[in-house]
């Protein structure tokens, strides 16, 4: 296994627990995997076990300026709702749980290859490398909440979620579909800037 590929995070259903993850905060209480087609004009997100069996769905429009999204359990009970926060010095969505609960997550921009979001009404912090598409999520003590690894390449948008405070895990799932969408909408952004300089230059 080369240097790179081996500090990635992302394992497959059935798959045994990512060293890495071991190694650094044990094994994982529970562990979900995240897989996301992109349609014309909505997207549609599948988060499952380990035998495949569904545990919650997300459903966008793409096409949105608030960048909605609905996230519901197997039974199609409401887990929660995620809308990007636009016109704003700072990149941020924010979260409504089922029971009301609300908190932001607010993006910095990337700084070389590392991502901090601040989730300051649960005192969390996620913490990321963009370039091996691994994330981290803390509590206020520091304690690790959960673990995501990107698969590297694939033709769907795939995610492995170590969980580590399963109590968390509607919160933790709410939070990755954010970061899902700041992620996708930063790779857009980025090819419409490359397409706009490649259009001057021809100019």
């Amino acid at each position: 296994m080369g240097t790179f590929s081996k500090y990635l995070r992302y394992r497959g259903q059935g798959k045994e627990a990512n060293v890495v993850n071991v190694e650094r905060f044990g094994t994982p209480a529970h562990s979900l995997f995240i897989s996301t087609n992109f349609l014309s004009f909505k997207q549609k997100t599948k988060i499952v076990e380990e035998d495949g069996s569904v545990a919650y769905r997300a459903k966008s429009r793409e096409i949105s300026l608030h960048d909605k999204t609905t996230i519901k359990d197997a039974s199609g009970q409401l887990v929660a709702k995620v809308e990007k926060k636009v016109l704003t010095l700072r990149e941020y969505h924010r979260v409504t749980m089922a029971d009301g609960t609300r908190f932001d997550i607010a993006h910095e921009l990337f700084q070389l290859y590392d991502d901090t979001a601040e989730i300051t009404d649960l005192g969390w912090t996620l913490r990321g490398n963009y370039a091996s598409l691994n994330f981290e999520l803390y509590d206020e003590g520091e304690n690790i909440i959960a673990v995501v690894g990107k698969k590297l390449v694939s033709i769907k948008d795939k995610y492995a979620l170590d969980i580590y405070q399963p109590e968390l895990e509607q919160e933790v799932v709410a939070v990755l579909i954010a970061l899902q969408h700041t992620l996708r909408g930063r790779t857009k952004t980025g090819r419409s800037s490359s397409l706009m300089a490649d259009v001057m230059r021809r100019l």
